[in-house]
């Protein structure tokens, strides 16, 4: 199986208290991790010369192929965190925008941006190259802006005709005119809290597995991504339990090779069922 991860490689600043890290970030990266174990991953990007070269060859030691537009700058942010589960973004610079993707027999198509990298005729462009495009609304959202992170409304037209859409309710609440009916399957994500998943406009519950987490980021990315691959191979129900239980076991590790034995076994405390 061959999957495009599409959006920017990120230089995050994470400031905890007095401490500062520096640190590769963005939604494409934890979602190609995400698959990275699964299947052959390319990531589709645009990063800078001041992007460290050191991060990128991790990623292709990790067997990750990587297509990088040029850039003057890299797109970074700082996140500020105030406690566990609440961080302050800023957004530092912006790297080029995304505007053609390859034409390469991809099994799925990953769109994943962090400041509006990704433009409506990309998504549309995705659609075109391939049958099992999923998106996060994340970046669709987000000011491509510097300064303090401004999120602004989306037409949830562009996302109609997707296999998977995935956003945490309060962006769900950003999208207008957000059809479940018009998208194979639509995650609204609430954290450890019951999330709500639509099959065809079916609405149906989640209980997420219960860990200890110190910290969230990269959550909605690897679990979009492990749902799109569980979706591939398995059932609505069954792709749902596995990727909020992956999800899991990587927010209480923070690594990505733990074995699916443990996956399968956590995903038996998922609880998916029916809307009333």
């Amino acid at each position: 199986m061959k999957c495009l991860v599409v959006g920017h490689l990120v230089q995050d600043i994470i400031v905890k208290g007095s401490g500062i890290e520096y640190r590769i970030g963005g939604g494409a990266y934890y979602s190609a991790m995400a698959l990275s174990g699964f299947c052959r991953v390319e990531i589709l990007t645009s990063v800078g010369e001041d992007f460290p070269g050191k991060w990128l060859e991790e990623l292709e030691a990790s067997g990750i192929r990587l297509h990088v537009i040029s850039s003057r700058n890299s797109t970074s942010y700082r996140l500020r965190y105030l406690d566990r589960d609440n961080r302050e973004l800023t957004l530092l610079s912006v790297a080029e925008r995304i505007t053609d993707i390859p034409h390469r027999g991809y099994d799925i198509i990953i769109l994943n941006p962090v400041a509006g990298e990704i433009t409506p005729e990309t998504v549309a462009l995705a659609k075109k190259r391939g049958d099992f495009v999923v998106a996060d609304v994340q970046g669709f959202t987000r000011s491509p802006h510097p300064g303090r992170l401004k999120l602004t409304g989306v037409d949830g037209g562009i996302f109609n005709g997707l296999k998977v859409l995935h956003a945490d309710v309060s962006e769900a609440q950003l999208v207008r005119n957000l059809n479940p009916d018009k998208i194979e399957v639509l995650l609204v994500s609430r954290g450890a809290d019951v999330g709500q998943a639509y099959l065809r406009g079916r609405k149906y519950t989640y209980t997420p597995a219960r860990v200890a987490v110190e910290e969230s980021t990269g959550a909605g990315d690897v679990f979009l991504a492990s749902f799109s691959l569980f979706y591939n191979d398995c059932s609505f129900i069954q792709a749902l339990k596995r990727a909020a239980a992956f999800t899991a076991l990587f927010l209480q590790r923070r690594i990505f090779d733990f074995p699916m034995d443990e996956v399968n076994e956590m995903a038996m405390e998922v609880d998916v069922k029916p809307a009333r």
